[in-house]
């Protein structure tokens, strides 16, 4: 349990780093803004919903924890 809360707590670690580079690294900077996101603007008020963003991030999440099982 201790090496999984480790691991878990590394690859949140380098997920921040990436945020905050996201604007100098060309593949990451589309994150957030891919086609069939919303975004609504008006005058006063601003929504955005990552929709598909929340997908793939969904999908890579769920085939790296297949291929960590598959060698556990």
């Amino acid at each position: 349990m201790g090496k999984i809360l480790i691991l878990i707590g590394t690859i949140l670690v380098l997920a921040g780093i990436l945020v905050l580079f996201r604007d100098s690294l060309p593949f990451l900077r589309h994150i957030g803004r891919l086609p069939g996101d919303i975004t609504i603007e008006r005058e006063n008020f601003s929504f955005h919903f990552p929709i598909v963003t929340g997908i793939i991030i969904s999908i890579v999440v769920s085939l790296v924890l297949y291929v960590i099982n598959k060698f556990r």
